[in-house]
């Protein structure tokens, strides 16, 4: 049998984030165009759950669990998704510069949501349209890696170059054949990022996949930590290097390609919040890759929260994290905390 504990955070920092984010989702729910007492909003909330009734109005009701509720699922979800999987890449490369886009995944999701677009634009044919295709450019990287003899992790990054430069050439072929009027917006749009629309369908088709691939990853995670030590050192403590680092792929590509797919291609959280969490906890991946986890979920939640209420317009969630993750990560280049330790 299972141990929740092994799913949970094991740090003090990791748990303080934990009971932070229901005050986190809370807040949230009451945020937006349309402002919402934190006192309704909870009331909402608890009487779809329970036996409770209220008199509220049924349009707050509506924003609250159709519009805001899901799309805040979203946020956990796609948040702690690229970050773990941003922290396992960086240990499974043993480097710290490494993403969760770093096998092309990302730009193989960005050219299967693009064709999608282009050819009908209905969202559920861009969500698995995106989600196929990130797959796809994944398996080609590892096909062309194993083209070469030794291969490495070196090999197997320069070959996610390869396919990322082929499908983002792909993709700004579609851009250039797309009607101006109306597809190319909404193909940029899709391609900055954003939780808008966010639906519970949406939300539950891609909630296995990433529950799945986070559980596996965390589950393995003592692991990740041999494979952070070198090949020489995993082989020699009996760990076979080449069905781990496959699992860890696996895995990590699986609830990329899930994320990307819900929400459109978001940078900067599955590089710099490993790194943040190093920072609090130290390298040792049975407590940092949780943290990465409840850390990854509570950052894109107040970025979310911030790109839909900062102006009257949504600014896109890549242009956020990247404003928020470029500074921040040279600052941790001054500080020379850019590493393991």
């Amino acid at each position: 049998m299972i141990s929740i504990k092994k799913w949970l955070p094991t740090s003090l920092v990791g748990y303080a984030i934990l009971a932070l984010i229901p005050a986190l989702v809370l807040i949230s729910l009451t945020l937006g165009r349309f402002p919402i007492h934190v006192t309704d909003a909870y009331l909402i909330v608890i009487s779809a759950v329970t036996p409770l009734t209220h008199s509220l109005d049924p349009i707050q009701e509506t924003i609250i669990l159709q519009i805001r509720l899901p799309r805040i699922g979203a946020a956990l979800l796609v948040g702690a998704a690229l970050s773990v999987a941003g922290a396992a890449y960086q240990g499974m490369f043993r480097n710290p510069l490494v993403s969760p886009d770093i096998l092309g995944v990302s730009a193989g999701a960005g050219f299967g949501a693009s064709l999608a677009i282009l050819i009908s634009g209905d969202p559920f044919l861009v969500q698995i349209m995106a989600f196929v295709w990130g797959m796809i450019a994944v398996g080609m990287t590892w096909g062309i890696s194993r083209l070469y003899r030794p291969a490495s992790t070196l090999i197997l990054v320069l070959a996610g170059i390869i396919v990322g430069t082929v499908f983002n050439a792909f993709v700004m072929l579609i851009k250039d054949i797309a009607d101006p009027m109306d597809k190319l917006p909404e193909i940029v749009s899709w391609l900055m990022g954003s939780l808008a629309g966010t639906s519970w369908e949406k939300l539950i088709s891609v909630t296995p996949a990433i529950v799945i691939g986070v559980g596996f990853l965390l589950l393995i995670r003592w692991r990740i930590n041999i494979l952070a030590l070198g090949e020489e050192e995993a082989t020699a403590l009996g760990v076979d290097t080449r069905v781990l680092g496959a699992l860890v792929i696996i895995a990590a590509t699986v609830v990329t390609a899930a994320a990307v797919s819900i929400s459109g291609m978001i940078g900067w959280v599955g590089l710099v919040i490993p790194h943040l969490s190093r920072m609090l906890v130290g390298p040792e991946y049975t407590k940092m890759l949780p943290v990465s986890v409840v850390m990854g979920a509570a950052f894109l939640l107040i970025v979310d929260n911030i790109a839909r209420t900062l102006t009257s317009a949504e600014i896109p969630l890549g242009v956020l994290t990247a404003l928020i993750g470029a500074p921040f990560f040279a600052y941790l280049l001054t500080r020379k905390k850019v590493g393991w330790s």
